[in-house]
């Protein structure tokens, strides 16, 4: 008998084999069958879904739960233009009552909207003498006040209280670490957005480093949801580069650096697994510090890496040698360039064909640069909303010649890169759906097209956040795509994306998402 049957559903598969079906047979979690061979077998619990679409859930290769929690529930300056109204708000948020010596958080920062970076002094002018922290919305920098930049070593890097990538480590590294429990109630948190948006498992890109990590022991919050029953989506964490220490294994084994005990990728199980590790190479373009080959559009800089860039390459070799897949965080074209050259280096010393190592952004890629992803079997792991939501300001800053290149989707797939599909929530809007629209029609929320010509067809964006998810998640015997014997996660959609006009994806209601064949409305 089957758990459950779904029934009355164009259900778009995703698996060539058998790409439309009907009825879905669901039994322990797993997909047992469709159509024929479901239909007349008795069911525990019939669906009807009068019609509805249903697809594979789709999967975000790269979000950052805790941070998104977090900031769900932190005083927030946006959408604030004007300085005064930000000083308010941080005013505000530094009278509330608090324990001695606790930071103050500040969401939403973005100089963008001001014209201009706050500094130390102003914030001071309104702190009462609390420490403030303001995180830039990219991750990538924030700005703090005199209370902070006392605490620093003379020789960290600011401009006036803003502090950008490493300086911003030495920063986050002075506080003390988040409790398991409040970033279990983060991540829980931010989980259940990403199920009513019909997302079922997702890669959170890097725990326990300096750049963006909540503790030292940080997958103890990810074990304590799982323990407890907690968890509302399949997880898979990357480990941040800077968690790897030299190890004294065996010299047969190769390996310079490891976690302890030597845990790598595919530690885990079906809800939570170690997946990648995540190496940062270079910013972002909201802060202006992804490297470039040429400087940004007007002004007289290129960016910068996050440390010396024999020193990163190293660490992609090392990780590599120690049988990690990897995903290497690369945004601006320089960036690229050191990671496909480190991948190469790595692939030379110890064959591996099958590590699926990645590359996270891939934001400013040149021509010349998508043979070596294909030569290297390298995926790219895109964010469609970062242009969707910031493409004119990216597109400025870029250029008319180096525009087109940003976020690809089409250059990809025609030199045979596996193209992958995520959010980096919350730096943007995590919806696959409006992701999905963005890939198809190339045009950011004022209308204005973005590389046109790299736009690709729904059932290719489709493809992004399902099958290629799944794959560059080592997931694809399990996931991505509704074939008997792989897991029962699956969203259910008010309506077809391949049938509506492409200016209406993203609004197509998510009516439910199904996880191991267990389901809530969405949005619960």
């Amino acid at each position: 008998m089957l758990c459950t049957r779904l029934t009355n559903a164009r259900v778009l598969t995703m698996d060539p084999e058998h790409p439309v079906a009907h009825d879905v047979g669901i039994w322990r979690g797993r997909i047992v069958g469709l159509d024929a061979a479901v239909t007349s077998l008795p069911a525990r619990e019939v669906v009807d879904l009068q019609g509805a679409t249903v697809l594979p859930g789709f999967i975000d290769s790269h979000v950052h739960l805790a941070w998104a929690g977090l900031k769900a529930n932190t005083p927030s300056i946006a959408p604030c233009e004007r300085v005064e109204d930000v000083l308010a708000v941080i005013a505000e948020a530094a009278a509330r009552p608090a324990a001695p010596g606790a930071w103050v958080d500040v969401a939403g920062y973005d100089q963008r909207a001001l014209g201009r970076h706050l500094t130390a002094a102003e914030i001071d002018r309104v702190s009462q003498g609390r420490k403030i922290f303001l995180m830039h919305d990219s991750g990538h920098a924030c700005v703090v006040n005199a209370a902070v930049l006392d605490l620093l070593p003379a020789d960290v890097p600011h401009q006036d209280g803003f502090l950008a990538e490493s300086a911003m480590t030495a920063v986050r590294r002075l506080r003390l670490p988040y409790s398991q429990e409040e970033l279990a109630d983060a991540i829980e948190r931010a989980g259940r957005t990403c199920l009513a948006e019909g997302i079922t498992a997702a890669a959170e890109a890097g725990i326990g480093g300096g750049l963006l990590g909540h503790s030292p022991v940080e997958l103890g919050a990810y074990q304590l949801l799982r323990d407890h029953g907690r968890l509302p989506l399949r997880v898979q964490l990357m480990a941040a580069g800077d968690t790897l220490r030299p190890r004294a294994a065996h010299r047969d084994d190769g390996i310079p650096r490891a976690l302890d005990l030597g845990l790598r990728t595919g530690f885990g199980d079906d809800w939570l697994s170690l997946g990648a590790l995540k190496i940062y190479t270079d910013g972002g373009m909201m802060a202006r510090t992804a490297a470039l080959t040429e400087p940004y559009e007007g002004m007289d800089h290129t960016g910068q890496f996050q440390d010396d860039p024999e020193r990163l390459a190293q660490l992609v070799v090392d990780g590599h040698l120690a049988g990690w897949q990897l995903a290497v965080h690369a945004i601006g074209d320089r960036a690229a360039d050191l990671a496909l050259d480190a991948l190469e280096r790595a692939q030379r010393l110890r064959p591996r064909p099958d590590a699926r190592h990645r590359v996270e952004h891939a934001g400013l890629i040149r021509p010349d640069q998508l043979p070596r992803f294909a030569r290297l079997g390298v995926s790219a792991v895109v964010q469609p909303n970062f242009l969707r939501y910031f493409g004119d300001d990216y597109a400025d800053v870029m250029g008319e010649r180096r525009a087109p290149w940003m976020y690809r989707g089409r250059g990809f797939l025609d030199h045979g890169v596996t193209l992958v599909g995520s959010s980096d929530r919350p730096v943007t809007d995590g919806s696959p759906l409006r992701a999905v629209q963005f890939m198809v029609e190339r045009a950011s929320t004022s209308g204005r097209a973005i590389g046109p010509d790299e736009g690709i067809t729904v059932d290719e964006a489709l493809h992004a956040y399902t099958v290629a998810g799944a794959y560059a998640c080592h997931w694809d015997d399990s996931a991505g795509s509704l074939t008997p014997g792989k897991r029962a996660d699956l969203v259910v959609l008010g309506d077809d994306p391949r049938r509506v006009d492409t200016s209406r994806i993203g609004d197509i209601e998510v009516v439910a998402t199904y996880v191991d064949g267990r389901t809530g409305k969405a949005g619960l």
